[in-house]
């Protein structure tokens, strides 16, 4: 009897300690937005001391005999070859991550009794609310998702959270799958999927200049004209003949009925109050060269912040071509071309501050009359790409508990009044709900818990004198 009570109470404590750690994953799967626009006419500049160089994503649909790229420059240039890799790669470093407010949703119940702590903490609270999520990747122009659920409601509102849309009729077959234990792949298309088959054009002069000639970007566009730009170089950068507008976080409030922010209506009040000639200075961010350069050599685009890939992954053996003479042998091999581009996007500029400022406008065509002037900031402060909102209009849906089975979900505030009063008191709950209270109660609570085994142990020793 005394062994079977020490391990009781070792159980205890120990499911005491652990509840915290496996009910930190719950809630983790809510998307984060990424209200990047992906059919702009997108450009590079990269500006040092030395050298500043173009690079243009062009983009042409019609007969091949019928293309022409007109630039204007000035003096001698270099012109070479890019891919779309990298456009590709500064876009999944720079992309915008809105990470919605906590759901703060009521916890789930605690159905472990004096007779069931042996059983330890289940798989479903460490994949949070009974569904796990196993893997996650890119696959060609799909964003997958690999999830195991033991319960049929809980998968279906994960994937309702999660923007992966099940048909009615569809639903109750996959609830009889959750039975029969099956596993699940879920795939959806990234946003802007296209086909790029030619390749960038990047133009390098001489010394610092920082424009970009948006007169000649006129050409063949319409009463509107998106433009995506990352300025490579030593510092933050903005318009000097523009206006220009940021969009502070706390400006931002996340919807839980349309799971949207309204970022991009913010945008574009902007833009109009701007008439039709202002620049959104999405962010500014310090890049270690070497992200750069892993991303465009592996064909990896980042996804910093838990946002959408900047585009999906690439094989980077076809993304430079090499160099041919007019008799048709290669003079420089795709390796080459790629090591030179390289060299050329961060030429000249310190590794310890080399930035990349990201920048977005719609323009209406009577922008386009004078070419965009780039300038340092006076405010050098870095602009996170990452926006942890914490303003939320409306409520989540939450899981609704009847005693310890799952019914359904409910906003926050009435799925609190209608699971209230069914999380029951074993040794693990009652110190879970004191845990909630601070991370510093894990501690505290931890040598608690070891006191409490340590005296009840001398009792039964006592006692048995």
């Amino acid at each position: 009897m005394r062994k079977k009570l020490i391990v009781a109470l070792i159980a205890c404590s120990a499911s005491f300690i652990l509840e915290r750690e496996a009910e930190a994953c719950g809630g983790c799967f809510i998307p984060t937005e990424n209200p990047t626009v992906v059919t702009d006419h997108r450009m590079i500049l990269s500006v040092s001391k030395e050298q500043s160089t173009l690079y243009d994503q062009i983009r042409y649909t019609g007969e091949p005999s019928s293309f022409a790229w007109v630039l204007p420059v000035s003096g001698t240039v270099e012109v070479g070859l890019s891919a779309d890799i990298v456009f590709a790669s500064l876009d999944g470093l720079t992309a915008t991550s809105i990470i919605p407010p906590p759901q703060n949703c009521p916890p789930a119940p605690n159905c472990q009794s004096g007779n069931s702590l042996g059983r330890g903490t289940s798989d479903s609270a460490a994949g949070g609310g009974e569904v796990t999520v196993t893997k996650r990747e890119v696959v060609g122009p799909y964003e997958t998702v690999q999830l195991k659920a033991t319960d049929p409601a809980a998968l279906q509102s994960w994937l309702a959270a999660n923007n992966f849309t099940v048909p009615p009729d569809v639903q109750p077959v996959v609830n009889q799958y959750v039975t029969e234990k099956f596993d699940f792949l879920a795939l959806k298309l990234i946003p802007g999927k296209d086909v790029k088959d030619m390749r960038p054009v990047r133009v390098t002069t001489k010394g610092a200049v920082a424009v970009l000639p948006l007169r000649m970007v006129a050409a063949g566009t319409g009463p509107v004209v998106g433009i995506s730009l990352w300025i490579v170089g030593e510092g933050r950068y903005e318009p000097q003949n523009f206006p220009s507008f940021i969009i502070a976080t706390d400006e931002i409030a996340w919807d839980w009925t349309q799971s949207k922010s309204n970022y991009t209506e913010i945008r574009a009040a902007r833009t109009t109050a701007g008439g039709g000639r202002a620049w959104e200075i999405e962010s500014s961010t310090l890049v270690q060269r070497g992200d750069i350069e892993n991303a465009i050599r592996t064909g990896f685009v980042p996804t910093p912040g838990g946002g959408r890939p900047g585009g999906a992954p690439q094989n980077p053996d076809d993304q430079y071509l090499p160099v041919q003479d007019a008799q048709g042998a290669v003079t420089k091999s795709a390796e080459q071309v790629r090591a030179e581009d390289l060299t050329t996007l961060t030429y000249g500029v310190p590794s310890a501050s080399l930035r990349i400022t990201r920048m977005r406008a719609d323009l209406a065509h009577a922008a386009l009359d004078v070419d965009l002037v780039m300038t340092a900031s006076q405010d050098q402060a870095v602009l996170s790409n990452v926006r942890q909102l914490t303003k939320e209009l409306n409520e989540p849906l939450c899981p609704v508990w009847n005693g310890c089975d799952p019914a359904g979900t409910a906003p926050r505030s009435e799925a609190a009044a209608r699971s209230g009063g069914n999380e029951s008191f074993s040794c693990s709950t009652a110190v879970t709900t004191i845990q909630r209270t601070s991370p510093a109660w894990i501690g505290l609570g931890a040598a608690f818990g070891a006191l409490a085994v340590v005296q009840a142990i001398r009792r039964i020793r006592r006692n048995t004198k």
